[in-house]
């Protein structure tokens, strides 16, 4: 699939323009989601919520997430939810999270729906700091891509309430490596 490929190569531009070093640690950074596999459909639990919203079909629960062999040297992550479909031609930025300590390896489903301190929430283009499922319209399926960039940034090195735009600015020079997943949805 042509979008699934060049949304995969945008997340590893990302990682190079956050200044990506060649670390390696143990085997591969990956994310996994226990919730969906790699380019399947989120279930309807997880879109958003929002009843002013008849796209907005589900219960924005977050899906289940967890991380192995972040590259050496990794202080914190930081964790992006971002539909590139969405509102064209800029797309919506569904979650941005950082500062997740380098001790963290995942949340658990629902985890995330709300504010945590197992994360620095910034700002989605709702104005949340945290999880917002899906609201797709019926038709083609838009791609959820979900971000993990692990950061040699200590976990409160950036201030609460950044957005997607600055954050990416915020971690050039400081990104060690990402890694990624992608999650389909649409009204049915």
């Amino acid at each position: 699939m042509i979008l699934r490929g060049s949304i995969l190569a945008g997340a590893v531009a990302l990682a190079a323009l956050c200044g990506t070093h060649d670390a390696r640690a143990q085997g591969v950074f990956t994310l996994t989601s226990p919730s969906f596999k790699d380019g399947e459909r989120l279930a309807v639990k997880n879109a958003g919520n929002n009843k002013t919203n008849p796209n907005c079909v589900g219960e924005n629960v977050s899906p289940a997430f967890s991380w192995a062999n972040p590259p050496d040297g990794t202080k914190s992550f930081a964790l992006l939810m971002f539909d590139p479909e969405g509102r064209p031609p800029g797309g919506v930025s569904h979650w941005v999270s950082y500062g997740i300590p380098a001790s963290v390896n995942g949340f658990a489903e629902g985890e995330v729906s709300k504010p945590s301190d197992k994360y620095v929430g910034g700002q989605s283009t709702m104005k949340l700091s945290n999880y917002f499922g899906p609201c797709t319209p019926p038709g083609a399926p838009h791609h959820y891509t979900f971000t993990l960039i692990a950061t040699d940034l200590e976990p409160a090195a950036l201030a609460a309430g950044m957005t997607r735009e600055e954050l990416i600015k915020a971690l050039d020079g400081h990104a060690k490596g990402a890694t990624g997943l992608i999650g389909t949805f649409s009204k049915q």
